[in-house]
């Protein structure tokens, strides 16, 4: 497999990544050496696309946190129902 073709490839697998509902494990390919110049157009559009992914799912997963805080200050309100005590020696 040429250098170009195996950028090809690694850049096809990180752009299918992108858009998964499951992305897979990525490990750092070796051997690959610098990108092609005819390949340093579509690595940079990529590279601005996960950031903007990684933007989105920080802000995403801020939005959880304050949903999930709000939600146990409300559960920290409810009373208990049901015995507080239990008779242990029994």
């Amino acid at each position: 497999m040429s250098p170009d073709e195996a950028w090809a490839a690694t850049l096809d697998a990180l752009e299918r990544d992108l858009t998964a509902d499951a992305p897979t494990a990525w490990a750092q390919p070796s051997g690959l050496g610098p990108v092609p110049r005819a390949l340093v157009g579509r690595a940079s559009r990529l590279l601005v696309a996960q950031r903007d992914r990684m933007s989105t799912l920080e802000t995403e997963r801020r939005q959880t946190l304050e949903h999930l805080a709000a939600l146990r200050q409300v559960a920290a309100t409810d009373e208990p129902r049901g015995s507080v005590y239990l008779d242990a020696s029994a």
